[in-house]
C-alpha cells in the first residue's frame, strides 16, 4: 500500500485540483438553483475524457451528475458522493491566498468534490485500481431547510449506489461510524379572533404565549430525561428549543406564537416513536390553554451506525495511514448528512471524511490547498485498498 501511496501522490497534481475547485466555487449555486453548477462539473469531466450520466433522479431542475471510472476486472464499487448546492447566503466569489482557497461552498463541499474528481484522476493514471470500480455522483437538494435531501433518494432508489460510500464534507478526524438523528421542529400556536388590548378583554382571551410557555416548559421535562440516553462519542438525545416569537406589543394579546428548536436521537430509538410523543405533547398543550397547534418534524436524517471492524472502515484506515503515517481515532459524527441516509436507504456502510476545512455556512469559508490534496490521496488509496480487499488484515 506504500508504494501505492507514492504513486498516487505524484499522479495527483495541486494545480489541477485547484483548478478544479476554483471551476466549481465561481458558479452561484444555493439550494434548488444548482443547475448551473452541475454542468460545470459535467463539463469537467466530460473534457477530463470521463463518461457522464445526467439521471433526473426527482429533480430535473437539477439533474444529478454520475460518473465512473472502471477497473475493467470484477469487484465491488466504491462511491464518492457530493452535493453541489451551498446555503442561501450572499455570493463570495473564489481566490487563493497563501495556499487557502476561499469562496462559497469551497468548503462545503466543491473543494471536497474537486478532490474526488482529481482521486479518480489519479487512479485511471496510475492504472492501481486493478479490481472493482469508482464512482462519483453529486447532487442538489442537500442543505436545509431550502432542500429536503430528496434528490439523493432518487439517485439511491434508482440504483445509483455503490458498495461503499465516501463523502467528503469537512470532517477531517475522527473517523465517525456513529451518529445521531436530527429532526427539525416547527410549532405555530394560533387562537382565534383578533389581536387585543390586554384591558379590552386580552386578559381573558386564551393566551398563545402562556401556551408557548408550556410547551418550552414540556419540551426541557423531556429534555432531562433523554439525559439517561446516551453514548460514550455520540452524545445523548435531546428535544432542544432555539427560537420563540410572538406578539407586536407589550401590552396586546397576540394571536399567534412560533417555536423552533431540534430533537436528537441516537441509534436504537424509533424516528416514529420521537414524533409521536412530539406531537402528543402538542395535543395536551392545545386541549389545556384552548389553542391550536400545528407541529412540524421535519426529518433531516435518521440515526444512523456502521461496523467499526468492517471491512470498509479496515480499508480506509489502511488508506489514511498510509497516506498520512497513522490512523484515525474512531468517533461519532456530530452534524448529520447523507451519510446517514446511505446506511439506511442504501444499507452500505458511509463514512464522512473531509478536508479540516472551516468556515461552513458562513461568507467566510476557507479550505487549505494541502487538505484538498490530502483527500484526494485518501480517497484514492481507499479504493485500490477497498476494492482490491488489500487491507493491513489481508495485504
Amino acid at each position: 500500500m506504500q508504494d501505492a501511496a507514492t504513486q498516487l501522490s505524484q499522479a495527483i497534481q495541486y494545480d489541477r485540483l485547484l483548478d478544479t475547485a476554483i471551476k466549481l466555487v465561481e458558479v452561484p449555486s444555493p439550494t434548488r438553483s444548482a443547475a448551473d453548477v452541475s454542468d460545470r462539473l459535467d463539463e469537467i469531466l466530460r473534457q477530463d475524457g470521463f463518461s457522464v450520466e445526467r439521471p433526473a433522479a426527482g429533480w430535473p431542475t437539477s439533474p444529478a451528475v454520475v460518473s465512473r471510472y472502471e477497473s475493467g476486472q470484477a469487484g465491488q464499487t466504491l462511491q464518492f458522493n457530493g452535493h453541489l448546492d451551498t446555503v442561501h447566503l450572499s455570493f463570495v466569489p473564489p481566490r487563493v491566498e497563501n495556499g487557502m482557497l476561499y469562496g462559497s461552498g469551497c468548503s462545503d463541499m466543491k473543494g471536497g468534490i474537486a478532490a474526488c474528481v482529481e482521486a479518480m484522476r489519479a487512479l485511471r493514471e496510475t492504472g492501481l485500481l486493478t479490481r472493482g470500480g469508482v464512482m462519483l455522483t453529486a447532487h442538489d437538494l442537500h442543505e436545509t431547510p431550502w432542500g429536503d435531501g430528496t434528490h439523493l433518494n432518487g439517485l439511491i432508489d434508482a440504483g445509483y449506489v455503490g458498495d461503499a460510500v465516501l463523502l467528503p464534507e469537512y470532517l477531517a478526524a475522527p473517523l465517525p461510524v456513529i451518529g445521531r438523528g436530527l429532526s427539525v421542529l416547527t410549532v405555530k400556536i394560533t387562537r382565534e379572533g383578533v389581536p387585543v388590548h390586554e384591558v379590552l378583554g386580552g386578559s381573558e382571551t386564551p393566551s398563545v404565549i402562556r401556551a408557548g410557555a408550556e410547551l418550552v416548559r414540556r419540551f426541557a421535562e423531556v429534555d432531562e430525561e433523554l439525559k439517561q440516553l446516551s453514548h460514550p462519542t455520540a452524545g445523548r438525545e435531546s428535544m432542544f428549543v432555539g427560537q420563540v416569537a410572538s406578539g407586536e406589543i407589550y401590552n396586546q394579546s397576540p394571536i399567534e406564537f412560533i417555536l423552533r428548536g431540534t430533537r436528537r436521537w441516537l441509534p436504537g430509538t424509533k424516528m416514529n416513536d420521537a414524533e409521536d410523543q412530539y406531537q402528543q405533547i402538542l395535543a395536551d398543550v392545545a386541549e389545556q390553554h384552548g389553542v391550536q397547534i400545528e407541529g412540524r418534524f421535519q426529518v433531516a436524517r435518521d440515526a444512523y451506525q456502521i461496523d467499526e471492524q468492517g471491512p470498509f472502515v479496515t480499508a480506509f484506515q489502511t488508506a489514511h495511514n498510509a497516506a498520512t503515517g497513522k490512523k484515525l481515532p474512531i468517533g461519532a459524527k456530530p452534524f448529520v448528512d447523507d451519510g446517514n441516509e446511505f446506511v439506511h436507504r442504501a444499507g452500505i456502510p458511509a463514512i464522512t471524511h473531509g478536508p479540516d476545512a472551516k468556515g461552513a455556512h458562513t461568507l467566510n469559508e476557507e479550505v487549505a490547498v494541502d487538505e484538498l490534496v490530502r483527500v484526494a490521496l485518501v480517497y484514492a488509496l481507499t479504493a485500490v485498498a477497498f476494492c482490491s480487499g488489500q487491507t493491513e488484515r489481508g495485504e
